[in-house]
C-alpha cells in the first residue's frame, strides 16, 4: 500500500504540474498550438480543396492567416499569399500546398454505377468500401465504392482493385437517375474521411499532405505577430495550388513574387512502419523532429543556414538525400525565376495518400519553430552564390 502524505498541503505539491523549466507551477503548461489554431486546423483539413478546386479551402486560409500579415493577394489559379513588409525589396517566402488528391467521375454507365479517374495521385488500392462526396453544382451528393463481397470470390476470381474495376454507387438505378442528382462527367469526388487526433500526440485524417503544411506556415506568420518579430525583409507565405498534378501552382507564383530565397516545407515518408524499406525510403521517423532534404535543388548555402538556426534553437531534425528531385513544390521554386535559392523543411508522416495520413503533433511544432527561428537569423540582404 503507498504511503500517504502528511497533509494537504503535501498532496497538492506532490499534484501540481511541472512546467518546462522543472519547477512546479498551479497552472498548466500553455499549448504551443492553441484552441485558435487547433478549431482552425481541424476546419482546414476537414473541408475539400481538391486539386484544381482549392477556392474553399483557401479562403478559409486567408480568413484566418489576415490578422498576421500586412496585405495579401491570389492569383488568376488560386494560389494565396499573405505578405508581411510588402515594401521590401528583399523577398523571402515560405511556402506549402493547399491541393488535396482526389477523383473525377470519368464514366457513368447505364445502370447507374460510376467509374472515375485520378485527380493526382489517389490510390486505387484503398479505394473498395471508402465513402465520397461527389461535387456538384446543386451541392454534395454521397456515394461509396462498391466491392463484391468475400463470401462470393474465390482463388479464382478475387479481383485486385485497380482503376478499370473501383466504381461508385450513388443508390441509383440508371444514368439518368445519376445525371437528375447533378452528378456528370467532370465532377470531383472526395473522400468524407476527417481530422482526429491520436493517444493526444498525432494529427490524423485525410490531406495532411499537404494541408498541414498551409497549417504551419500560417502559425509561423501567427508566431512572429505574437512575439512582435521585426524583419528586415519582405516574407510572403505561399500557399500554392495544383501540387499534385506536377507543381504548377509553385512555378505560376515563383514568375510573379521572383523572391530572393525560399523555404519550402512538405511531407514526407516515416520508414517505421511495417512494410516500408529503409533501404529504398532512408531511415525517417514520425517524432524526431523536420527532415532536411539533401539534393541539387536543395542550395547548400541556404540549408547550412537552416541547421545552423535548429542547432542554435536545439530543434531535432533529421536528414533525407533526395536524389535528383525533391517532388516537391521545391524543384519550382529552385528552377523558377532565373534560380531561387530553396531549402526543404520536411514534416514526417505516416500513410501518405491515404485517408488515415499520420503526423507527430510534436514534429509540426518543431517545423513551425524552425522556420520561424531560420527568418530570424536572416539580415535581408544575402548572397547565396556559390561563386562570387
Amino acid at each position: 500500500m503507498a504511503k500517504k502524505p502528511a497533509n494537504a498541503k503535501q498532496a497538492a505539491r506532490k499534484k501540481a504540474p511541472a512546467t518546462t523549466s522543472g519547477k512546479a507551477s498551479g497552472k498548466a503548461e500553455k499549448a504551443f498550438f492553441g484552441t485558435t489554431s487547433m478549431d482552425f486546423l481541424e476546419r482546414y483539413l476537414n473541408n475539400a480543396s481538391p486539386t484544381g478546386f482549392e477556392s474553399g479551402g483557401q479562403r478559409l486560409w486567408l480568413d484566418y492567416i489576415k490578422p498576421w500579415v500586412d496585405t495579401y493577394f491570389t492569383d488568376n489559379y488560386g494560389t494565396a499569399v499573405g505578405v508581411i513588409n510588402p515594401d521590401a525589396k528583399y523577398k523571402v517566402v515560405i511556402e506549402a500546398h493547399a491541393d488535396e488528391i482526389s477523383w473525377f467521375v470519368h464514366y457513368i454507365t447505364k445502370d447507374g454505377f460510376i467509374y472515375v479517374r485520378r485527380n493526382g495521385g489517389s490510390d486505387h488500392m484503398i479505394a473498395p468500401s471508402k465513402r465520397v462526396n461527389i461535387h456538384t453544382d446543386k451541392g454534395i451528393i454521397k456515394a461509396v465504392f462498391g466491392w463484391p463481397a468475400i463470401h462470393v470470390r474465390s482463388s479464382k476470381n478475387d479481383p485486385t482493385p485497380a482503376l478499370d474495376n473501383i466504381f461508385l454507387d450513388c443508390g441509383c438505378a440508371t444514368k439518368e437517375d445519376v445525371e437528375a442528382l447533378g452528378v456528370h462527367v467532370g465532377c470531383v469526388i472526395t473522400y468524407e474521411d476527417e481530422f482526429m487526433v491520436l493517444n493526444k500526440n498525432t494529427f490524423t485524417g485525410r490531406a495532411l499532405d499537404n494541408r498541414i503544411g498551409g497549417f504551419m506556415i500560417a502559425e509561423v506568420a501567427r508566431l512572429l505577430k505574437m512575439e512582435k518579430t521585426k524583419l528586415p525583409f519582405g516574407l510572403y507565405i505561399v500557399n500554392s495550388v495544383q501540387e499534385e498534378v506536377g507543381l504548377r501552382g509553385a512555378e505560376m507564383i515563383v514568375e510573379r513574387i521572383r523572391p530572393n530565397m525560399a523555404l519550402v516545407t512538405d511531407v514526407t515518408h516515416d520508414t517505421q512502419t511495417p512494410l516500408m524499406s529503409k533501404i529504398q525510403s532512408g531511415d525517417v521517423a514520425c517524432g524526431q523532429g523536420p527532415v532536411l532534404a539533401y539534393g541539387p535543388a536543395v542550395h547548400n548555402n541556404l540549408l547550412k543556414m537552416v541547421i545552423a538556426a535548429a542547432t542554435k534553437s536545439k530543434l531535432p531534425f533529421q536528414r533525407a538525400a533526395v536524389s535528383r528531385a525533391t517532388g516537391t513544390d521545391t524543384d519550382a521554386f529552385a528552377y523558377g525565376a532565373a534560380g531561387v535559392p530553396s531549402a526543404l523543411i520536411s514534416l514526417p508522416l505516416r500513410y501518405m495518400h491515404t485517408t488515415v495520413e499520420s503526423v507527430s503533433k510534436q514534429d509540426a511544432e518543431n517545423v513551425v519553430r524552425l522556420i520561424t527561428a531560420t527568418l530570424r537569423s536572416l539580415k535581408g540582404n544575402e548572397d547565396f552564390r556559390y561563386i562570387k
